[in-house]
C-alpha cells in the first residue's frame, strides 16, 4: 500500500513538473520572467552566502572605501559610506521582495474575505461594502499610502500596512464579481440542496473556483507592490537606515548621479527587473 501511495505521489509530482516545463516552452517570455523572479528570491534568501561583505550589507560603514567604482573587489562599487553596494543590493532584496510579498498576501486576504461576503450575501451587506470600497478607490493608491505612512510613522511595518490598506479594494471587486457569477451555478445549488451551510458552500465550492484569477492578479501586483514600497522608501517613509531596500538605495544614490552612476543604477536595475518580470509573468498567466 505504501509503495502504491509513494508511486502515486511521484507520478503527481512528475506530472506537475512536466506541465510547468511544457508551459515554459510554450510561453518562453513568461518562463524567463518566472526564472528571473525565482533567482531574485533565491539571491535574497542566500544573501549572506553570496557576498563576503555581510557586515557592510547590514549597514556597517567602511570609511576607507567611499564611492569606489565597480571593480573586481566591489562588483557594484561602493556607497557614500564605503559599503559594498552589491551586498547592500542583495540584503535590500530581502526588504523589497519581502514587503511586496506581505503586501500582496495581506491585500488579497482582506479583499478576498470582503469580496466573498459581499458577493454571496448580497443586499445591504453588499451595498455597504461597495460604498466602503468606492471610498478607498476614490483616492490615488500611492498618494493614500504616502498619507497613511506619514500619519502612522515611517518604517517597514508602516509601509506594509499603508500599501495593503490601499490595495485590498481591487481584490474585493475581483472576488465579488466572480462570486456573483458562481453563486447560482448548478453545482452550488446542488450542494445547497444537499444541506450544505453557507460557510461550506463558500469555502468548498466557490473559493476554489476563483483561485486562478486571484493568483494571476497577485502575480501581476507583486511588481507593482515592489514599486510602491520603493517609492515610499525613496521618500524616506519606508525602510530606515542602516537597513536597506532598493528604493532607499536609489534615493541615496541620486545625489551622486551621474558622476557616481553605479550608486543609483544597480538598485534601480534590480527594481526594474523585478517589476518587469512580475508584470510579464502575470500577463502570461492571464492568457493561459
Amino acid at each position: 500500500m505504501n509503495d502504491v501511495m509513494n508511486g502515486a505521489r511521484h507520478d503527481s509530482t512528475s506530472g506537475t513538473w512536466q506541465h510547468i516545463l511544457r508551459w515554459a516552452q510554450r510561453d518562453r517570455l513568461s518562463g524567463l520572467s518566472a526564472l528571473v523572479l525565482l533567482l531574485l528570491v533565491l539571491a535574497a534568501i542566500a544573501a549572506p552566502l553570496l557576498t563576503s561583505y555581510v557586515a557592510e550589507g547590514l549597514g556597517e560603514p567602511n570609511p576607507f572605501n567611499k564611492l569606489l567604482p565597480p571593480s573586481v573587489a566591489h562588483v557594484f562599487g561602493t556607497d557614500h559610506l564605503g559599503r559594498d553596494l552589491y551586498a547592500r543590493v542583495l540584503f535590500g532584496a530581502r526588504a523589497s521582495l519581502g514587503l511586496a510579498a506581505i503586501v500582496v498576501a495581506l491585500a488579497a486576504l482582506i479583499g478576498t474575505a470582503l469580496g466573498l461576503l459581499a458577493g454571496y450575501m448580497g443586499g445591504w451587506v453588499d451595498e455597504v461594502l461597495q460604498h466602503i470600497t468606492n471610498v478607498f478607490l476614490a483616492f490615488p493608491q500611492l498618494l493614500l499610502a504616502i498619507a497613511l505612512t506619514a500619519a502612522i510613522g515611517a518604517g517597514f511595518l508602516s509601509a506594509v500596512v499603508a500599501i495593503a490598506l490601499t490595495w485590498w479594494p481591487w481584490y474585493a471587486r475581483l472576488v465579488r464579481g466572480q462570486v456573483l457569477t458562481l453563486r447560482n451555478r448548478e453545482f452550488v445549488s446542488a450542494a445547497r440542496a444537499l444541506g450544505g451551510s453557507d460557510l461550506h458552500l463558500v469555502l468548498q465550492h466557490i473559493l476554489p473556483n476563483i483561485l486562478t484569477p486571484l493568483i494571476v492578479q497577485a502575480t501581476a501586483d507583486f511588481g507593482a507592490a515592489i514599486l510602491a514600497g520603493a517609492s515610499l522608501s525613496f521618500l524616506g517613509l519606508g525602510i530606515q537606515p542602516p537597513d536597506a531596500d532598493w528604493g532607499q538605495l536609489v534615493s541615496a544614490g541620486r545625489v551622486y548621479f551621474p558622476d557616481r552612476w553605479w550608486y543609483a543604477f544597480f538598485p534601480g536595475a534590480a527594481i526594474f527587473m523585478a517589476a518587469l518580470s512580475s508584470s510579464l509573468l502575470g500577463d502570461g498567466l492571464s492568457q493561459q
